[in-house]
């Protein structure tokens, strides 16, 4: 069987950016949410956000195509292009053709548009940019990817809400496995931040409210979590079949071993509370790694810092790896950068590759008082280990359900 594995990795998140900078901003341990100062929240119940502040669109593309790409697919591009460097992979090479790219966002371009909406409100049709219409469409970030790197396989974009970036990711194995590439461009990515699309999710109450201290308001697992934060940020991952891998002297970094989705199909914002459609799905990322539950040392949750979310996750995983659940490592990352929703499974998938690679297992920000509900071992603190394999989880509204089983470079 055809493998994949992991090259490169790109991101631009407000941690940091790159795979270096991504692993920097981890190893930190801070919080980046705070007010939001973009736009007048104070309508709202939640006013805070995880803003990526420092990225300058020209520091990644020239003028003219920075303007003309909304910022959803400028936070694409720049992070596919950093995800290329990292791999030391010439684009565009002889392999454009066996090249394919999934990006995976729960809402695109939505941003820009609800700017534009406003702008025609103002000064009419006249005030619209005349990139709305390419901006908005699902597959506008896969698409400037495969034109800013001369791409010719297959561009896909879903839309699987917060379980996006996984499913791409997912997605891109198969095609590895099943000859349609040699080399793809997986992962998500999501600028959310703008009022009415704040005011959604605000409306319907999972957003946390703890404006007075925003830095402590993302806290997975924790008993006093009242909601995720909202953030943005691209990641995208270089997966590239093994023995061409090794055969260019690239260094690998970890393998897509498995991959595995279902659907709850029960309510569209709240999770099946037995977990068991989630637990599916990881059982259906370990059949495809050809791995027994034992053999997963770490998991990635999902961890959004909802009520709700975590309880539902601990049952899926004490149902999917059996007896030895409560001992196994969890960490939930989202404490550092808030939720970026469908960029989220990308960017966990990124970190736990990392944490196989480098030996060192994330903490949990902000996580204080453990709930005792979820009877799982999470860690507060940086772990130093190097399991054989790792499970990062994404769960999204829709009840869709994500899971991508990880190996270390070692265990391959």
């Amino acid at each position: 069987m055809r493998r994949a594995v992991i090259t490169g990795i790109g991101a631009v998140t407000p941690v940091g950016h790159g795979a270096n900078g991504l692993w920097a901003g981890v190893l930190a341990n801070q919080s980046a949410v705070k007010a939001i100062d973009r736009f007048d929240a104070s309508p709202f119940p939640s006013r805070i956000a995880a803003q990526i502040d420092d990225f300058v669109p020209g520091d990644h593309l020239d003028a003219r195509r920075a303007r003309r790409l909304d910022r959803f697919s400028q936070l694409t591009v720049a992070a596919a292009r950093m995800a290329v460097e990292h791999a030391g992979l010439p684009m565009p090479d002889g392999r454009a053709d066996r090249t394919g790219i999934w990006i995976g966002s729960a809402l695109g371009g939505v941003a820009f548009g609800e700017e534009q909406h406003a702008n025609y409100l103002a000064h009419g049709s006249r005030g619209v940019a005349p990139t709305l219409a390419t901006a908005v469409f699902g597959g506008a970030g896969a698409s400037n990817v495969a034109i800013d790197l001369g791409i010719h396989g297959p561009a896909v974009g879903n839309a699987n809400s917060c379980a996006s970036g996984a499913v791409a990711i997912g997605q891109a194995l198969h095609a590895i496995r099943d000859g349609s590439v040699d080399v793809a461009l997986a992962g998500g990515a999501e600028a959310p931040l703008a009022p009415l699309t704040l005011g959604a999710f605000a409306m319907i109450r999972v957003l946390s409210s703890r404006n007075d201290d925003p830095a402590t308001a993302s806290r997975p697992f924790d008993a006093g979590r009242d909601g995720f934060v909202m953030s943005e940020a691209a990641c995208v991952l270089v997966l590239e079949e093994a023995e061409a891998a090794e055969r260019r002297g690239a260094t690998i970094l970890g393998e897509v071993a498995g991959y595995g989705a279902s659907t709850d199909a029960y309510h569209l914002t709240a999770p099946l509370p037995s977990g068991e459609a989630a637990a599916l799905a990881i059982r259906s990322a370990l059949a495809d790694a050809q791995l027994e539950p034992e053999t997963i040392g770490y998991v990635n949750a999902h961890a959004s810092s909802t009520q709700l979310n975590e309880l539902a996750e601990a049952k899926a995983l004490h149902l999917a790896l059996g007896s030895g659940a409560a001992q196994v490592p969890v960490s939930g990352t989202k404490g550092l950068y808030g939720h970026p929703l469908g960029a989220s499974g990308a960017l966990e998938a990124a970190i736990t590759a990392m944490a196989l690679d480098r030996g060192l297992l994330p903490g949990t920000c902000n996580l204080e008082v453990l709930d005792e509900r979820c009877e799982l071992n999470v860690l507060r603190e940086p772990c130093a280990t190097r399991p054989e394999a790792a499970l990062s989880t994404s769960f999204g509204f829709g009840g869709m359900n994500a899971a991508l089983v990880l190996r270390s470079a070692e265990a391959i």
